[in-house]
């Protein structure tokens, strides 16, 4: 389900509820202006509360839980790199929605047209109405005999229909509607019946806000002081009339029984407007029902993210704080056991983070006695300005203790190291800025964004996937998973291969994660983070394997490869390595290295790792001049051997190489270099 359906239903869906809480709690009070609010603002809140993300929240408040296995496999749509192939059958699923649309979009083009005739109707008679004053009221004459209306500040009326005293009690009613800029409510319940048509329930709602503004204005004309049953008797003399447009405010709206219940009913205490409040409850209800996947997860996963947090940090921290804690707990060591007594020198020296000298830094030394751990009685050892020490103790030291104003530490060494130690010795700022630094994120509050979206990122990966010839022609198929990190200044770095299919298809996968664009990065309380991210890649080659993608739950996007399909593209039986006139490139050798040096995109992981080298590829340039069968022969890495690949079967025609001045198929080698300025 696309996102614009889910909210679209979800509006539907809240009306709905809305308008059975209303006709439970409110129908029959006569708090009209209370009513007018909660009725707008049930259309309001259906609008809004499908757009509030609930799960922001969550992750906010609540450790980060790792589900990049759930993202991948469940929320992300899966790429299919797919050859082609011939429809199977009628998709009637497809049919049936796309017909469903159609009639949904009539229904809309139809309802918005009849909204547009009559707000030009009203329009073109407020032209050709002449405006004259009754009792102080601007109005605008009718031609001929028919009910009175108002559309936002224009009144519309025959006098020559009414009396006086009508008159005078119409004149009440329109301006009510007129002052309290009733015509919002009615174009606003009109636009929502165009949008939610197919809904009876928004029809329902629509109803009731009319009324409502009918019983709002009769309020008020009978607070006036006007009588009672002679303002109802003028109501029923106007019953026979037709029924004024939907569009605009008509004194004489049906039924006039509801609007007469409503004069005699005896008024609501005032202690019944607190049932209002019972709308926020529901609000909040439809918010954590609407986000109902964010909360369960969170729940379920608490107390598992707490420990994994705890159990991450406890890991990072290990080499500096887990050893001097573990001795602690280590019982003390008797006086008299033995210890080795040969003398030996260390030397070494002490920095911080920056690489600057620590001085006066307290050591201490530990030796391992018969697998325990024992503190040894060295006389204060303390490092000079520069941060470097000397001293002889019983040899065998396995660490040494560090020992600051604002710090303690625990460094192992080993008797190879110990004339030349240097022991870095960091802040708890530093170590907590590293670990930030590095740490890289599975969910955060803003995930990386591909630029132009999903949607755009699904595009790059189906435009730029190429189906590798050998896979096709050994019949390789199937599910590559690809994981990479998204850094903060939304470089593309780690990308790895976590579900291996084969060496071609991870390979292909690799290079062309490796060539995207920056992205948006992830953002964490404000702050740009490394986020992990994982795209599937399914790689399938016959039609009912592509029917089966059709019919899953993921969303994919279909790439047409390049297997061989004609004898242009098939290797010829006979190849020659050497011709009396070898292939050749158009523009000859200086036209082939503007090419490469054209085509090529350096892969991001190479480019990280700094891997360099020199690709040899073998390939084909059969009897047309098409470049065919390109295999490495001396490999780099993946990411570089896929794109030598790619850029190969990207070439233009050659000009096939000849033997005896007839055309002839030609094995050629061709070396790629990538190298790192």
């Amino acid at each position: 389900m696309t996102p614009e359906l889910a909210y679209f239903l979800k509006i539907n869906v809240g009306i709905a509820l809305f308008y059975v809480f209303y006709r439970l709690f409110f129908c029959k009070d006569t708090f009209f202006h209370w009513r007018r609010s909660a009725l707008l603002c049930f259309f309001g809140v259906s609008l809004l509360y499908p757009t509030l993300n609930l799960q922001e929240w969550v992750r906010v408040h609540e450790p980060m839980v790792a589900i990049a296995n759930l993202y991948a496999t469940t929320l992300l749509p899966e790429v299919t790199l797919e050859t082609a192939a011939t429809p199977t059958g009628i998709n009637w699923q497809e049919v049936t929605a796309r017909s469903l649309e159609v009639i949904y979009l009539c229904g809309v083009i139809f309802l918005f047209i009849r909204f547009i005739v009559q707000l030009v109707s009203i329009i073109r008679l407020r032209i050709q109405c002449k405006v004259i004053e009754i009792q102080n009221v601007r109005v605008h004459i009718l031609n001929k005999a028919s009910d009175p209306f108002s559309f936002f500040h224009w009144i519309f009326i025959h006098p020559e229909s009414h009396t006086e005293e009508e008159l005078a009690e119409i004149l009440t009613h329109e301006l009510t509607h007129a002052r309290q800029l009733h015509s919002i409510d009615a174009v606003f319940s009109e636009l929502m019946c165009i949008a939610c048509w197919f809904n009876p329930f928004v029809w329902f709602m629509k109803r009731e806000i009319r009324n409502n503004l009918e019983y709002m204005a009769d309020n008020h004309v009978l607070q006036t002081g006007y009588d009672y049953k002679t303002y109802q008797y003028h109501l029923l003399e106007l019953a026979h009339h037709k029924a004024a447009a939907t569009l605009y405010n008509s004194f004489n709206v049906l039924p006039l029984k509801n609007r007469i219940k409503m004069m005699n009913k005896k008024r609501t205490k005032k202690i019944g407007r607190t049932k209002y409040l019972m709308f926020l409850p529901l609000a909040a209800l439809l918010l954590i029902v609407s986000n109902i996947e964010a909360v369960a997860r969170a729940t379920k996963d608490f107390a598992k993210g707490m420990i994994q947090t705890v159990e991450e940090k406890t890991e990072r921290t290990t080499d500096v704080v887990q050893p001097a804690v573990a001795e602690l707990a280590r019982p003390a060591i008797p006086a008299a056991t033995p210890l080795q007594e040969k003398k030996v020198e260390y030397k070494g020296v002490i920095v911080d983070e920056n690489g600057k000298g620590l001085a006066n830094a307290t050591l201490g030394a530990k030796i391992d006695n018969n697998g325990t751990l024992q503190d040894l009685n060295l006389p204060k050892v303390k490092t000079d300005a520069n941060g470097k020490f000397s001293f002889t103790a019983t040899e065998g030291i396995v660490g040494i203790t560090i020992k600051t104003k604002n710090s303690a530490a625990f460094h192992n060494i080993t008797q190879q190291d110990r004339l030349n130690l240097k022991i870095e010795l960091r802040s708890a700022t530093a170590m907590q800025k590293n670990m930030e630094e590095q740490e890289v994120f599975d969910v955060v509050e803003k995930m990386p964004v591909f630029p132009g979206g999903q949607t755009a990122l699904m595009k790059y990966i189906a435009e730029n996937l190429r189906y590798p010839v050998k896979a096709q022609q050994t019949g390789t198929q199937g599910r590559v998973m690809a994981s990479f990190i998204v850094e903060k200044d939304g470089t593309i770095s780690n990308a790895g291969i976590i579900r291996s299919v084969s060496p071609e298809l991870d390979a292909e996968a690799i290079r062309v994660i490796s060539t995207m664009p920056k992205w948006t990065p992830g953002m964490q309380r404000g702050k740009e983070v490394r986020v992990r991210y994982t795209v599937p890649i399914a790689f399938r080659l016959s039609a009912p394997e592509a029917e089966e993608i059709k019919n899953s739950k993921l969303d994919e996007v279909v790439v047409v490869g390049y297997a061989p399909e004609s004898e242009a593209t098939t290797i010829p039986e006979k190849v020659l390595e050497s011709a009396d006139e070898m292939p050749k490139y158009p523009g000859g050798t200086r036209g082939l290295m503007e090419y490469l040096a054209r085509s090529i995109k350096y892969p991001v992981d190479a480019q990280q790792s700094k891997i360099q080298g020199r690709v040899v590829v073998q390939m084909i340039v059969n009897k047309d001049g098409r470049v065919i069968s390109p295999k490495v022969i001396q490999n780099v890495s993946p990411s570089l051997d896929a794109e030598a690949i790619r850029v190969i079967l990207g070439m233009p025609c050659w000009e096939p190489g000849k033997n005896n001045g007839e055309a002839v198929a030609v094995q050629y080698t061709l070396p790629i270099s990538f190298k790192l300025q």
